[in-house]
């Protein structure tokens, strides 16, 4: 089949190197405009241009994606399908419309359950204990086309949105390809999402990644997790930003009255133990404003944490 392939991040790379070794011909890979980013902001290509540019590809990076100019690019393409994975724009009916046979979608999430730009991350910080892959037909509402496949997997205790985007595109390729074959054998089912358990998962915000100390250490703890590596969960101390890369939930029993959520208890190489609004938080990693990030051990010989000392 000819295949054009719309993608952006890491999480499309394994599928489109996958496509390039499947058989089908992929006539173009459309993905997002280089953006500016370092210290010295230059111009950094997405993770599947550099795919592209290397497997000699034809690349397209409009900035935007529903225009006329684009139509017509599209169209003279003649696809027979499009394949979309993490590719960071809405496209229009008009544009869902062009492949001869349809357009799909490659989803990180159980749908009807975290449509949106963030599923991964907002799995785990919300606490799930499974997730998945879903192969749908695209519609112009987002995310909520027919199903063609689905496939679920576990959510590790210790998964961060870096592991768990690792499995999850493994995954994806795999249910790509099959999907891709009961296309072509015309063997394929649509199946309608189901209309209620419906939920979003929006793009991250930087403030999203604010710890609230109120919140049971679990629900921190998941933060820490969907927000790595960006935004990032972070608090305050002395007024400096403080960045948590690793912690652990510490059980306790009931607490005095006096003590505050937020409050740090104890500090020691074996790491900072801070009140939450339920059992502890034992902080294991960690980046102070204008310092590097390093474990807890390293970060107490030259920086003063004080036992008492409020977060937040």
């Amino acid at each position: 089949m000819n295949i054009v392939f719309f993608g952006s991040s890491h999480f499309a790379v394994q599928s489109l190197k996958a496509l390039l070794n499947s058989g089908h011909k992929i006539s173009c890979v459309v993905t997002q405009p280089d953006k500016k980013k370092g210290p010295g902001l230059s111009l950094g290509a997405t993770a599947i241009k550099i795919v592209a540019q290397d497997s000699h590809l034809k690349i397209y990076q409009p900035e935007r994606i529903n225009t006329s100019q684009a139509l017509s690019l599209l169209k003279e393409l003649n696809p027979d399908l499009f394949v979309v994975i993490a590719y960071g724009q809405i496209l229009s009916q008009e544009i869902l419309d062009i492949p001869k046979i349809l357009s799909i979608n490659v989803h990180g999430s159980i749908l009807p359950k975290y449509r949106g730009a963030a599923p991964i991350n907002w799995a785990i910080i919300n606490g799930e204990k499974t997730t998945g892959i879903t192969i749908i037909k695209m519609i112009k509402e987002m995310d909520a086309g027919p199903i063609i496949l689905q496939k679920m997997v576990d959510i590790a205790d210790d998964d961060t949105a870096i592991t768990l985007e690792d499995k999850l595109s493994g995954l994806a390729t795999q249910l790509l390809l099959t999907s891709l074959q009961s296309i072509e054998d015309n063997n394929y089912k649509l199946i309608p999402q189901a209309k209620d358990n419906v939920s979003f998962a929006p793009k991250l915000k930087k403030e999203d990644g604010r710890i609230n100390w109120s919140k049971p250490a679990c629900d921190i703890y998941n933060l820490i997790r969907g927000c790595f590596p960006w935004p990032g969960a972070f608090t305050y101390h002395n007024n400096k930003l403080l960045k948590i890369y690793k912690a652990q939930v510490c059980p306790t029993s009931r607490l005095s009255a006096s003590l505050q959520p937020g409050e740090i208890i104890d500090v020691s190489k074996e790491g900072i133990i801070v009140i939450t609004g339920k059992d502890n938080l034992i902080i294991k990693e960690l980046q102070i404003e204008g310092k590097r990030r390093m474990k807890v051990e390293e970060l107490i010989l030259g920086y003063k944490i004080s036992v008492g000392k409020p977060l937040g």
